[in-house]
């Protein structure tokens, strides 16, 4: 618990660092592009497609002319785009946390290191392939755990629990091997992610709370939906600072696990060391460090 608080207060505050702003800067660029040129290109196609999804269910169309007819056909116009920001903000969620993956996660990881653990040795015991297949695994894994738990988010606590816990293991399971990938050994990694698989959990689990946090700029509701182009992006800086404070989580504790490791493994004997003779009724006996009886010589 002791590692765990202190590799949290040292996250939070190395993501005031000047280097750690600067590099949220560029995933935000490029998602945000990415956004604003679909969004530009196929929102209207997209609301017009779900609207035409809705009215042909016999149920929602009801409930739609049921809208109009108490005289609110403001929330049947704002039903379609709502629905497509729902689904799509999963999507920005996964795509933030690949980028920071691979684009911040090394850079932040470097900065801890050499601020930190400056004289931790590098066994590499990872590779970008191992990374990118891992990641690659554990993203599909999500999603369909997401597609699958759709209907238990309609039970109110479950929607509290189910995401925020699908997000923690997908964090848990990208940032363990990336923090650890280039400075422990793949013996040593899968030990310490053994050892600490509850902690490493527990700050995926957290890490995915604050990643719903940028979830309420849509707590406006229909009001949100002329603003989109500006929320989008605000939403996808802040999905990126929280996988940045993720990464550099991961990496305090990570890499200060590791040290301890090493550090123990250092101290334990490798070498069982036998003491001096001594002599026992004209018999030399020998006596080693882990028992109190002794051999006889030959």
């Amino acid at each position: 618990m002791k590692l765990l608080l202190d590799s949290c207060w040292r996250a939070a505050a190395y993501c005031l660092h000047p280097r750690v702003i600067a590099l949220s800067v560029l995933p935000l660029l490029l998602m945000g592009g990415a956004a604003l040129a679909l969004g530009y290109f196929f929102w209207e196609p997209a609301i017009d497609a779900v609207r035409a999804t809705l009215e042909s269910w016999s149920m929602i169309a009801t409930m739609l002319g049921w809208l109009d007819s108490v005289g609110l056909p403001g929330l049947r116009s704002a039903l379609a785009p709502l629905i497509i920001v729902f689904v799509s903000t999963p999507v920005i969620v996964v795509v933030s946390l690949l980028m920071v993956a691979t684009m911040m996660t090394p850079a932040v990881l470097s900065l801890v290191r050499d601020r930190r653990f400056a004289t931790l040795e590098r066994k590499r015991g990872g590779s970008f392939l191992g990374s990118l297949f891992g990641a690659l695994w554990a993203t599909l894994v999500a999603l369909l755990a997401l597609l699958v738990t759709i209907p238990l988010w309609l039970v109110p606590p479950l929607v509290l629990i189910l995401p925020p816990l699908i997000w923690g293991w997908l964090t848990y399971r990208v940032m363990s091997y990336d923090v650890l990938a280039e400075h422990a050994s793949s013996e040593e990694r899968s030990a310490l992610v053994s050892l600490h698989r509850p902690q490493l959990f527990t700050i995926g689990v957290l890490s995915g709370y604050l990643g719903a946090a940028p979830s309420l700029v849509w707590a406006f509701g229909a009001m949100a939906i002329p603003l989109a182009p500006l929320l989008i992006p605000v939403a996808i800086w802040i999905y990126t600072l929280v996988f940045a404070f993720a990464a550099l989580w991961f990496s305090h504790y990570a890499l200060a696990a590791l040290q301890a490791l090493r550090a123990q493994r250092q101290a334990a004997p490798s070498v069982i060391e036998l003491a001096p003779a001594v002599v026992v009724d004209d018999a030399p006996l020998l006596l080693d460090n882990h028992s109190t009886a002794g051999r006889l010589a030959p």
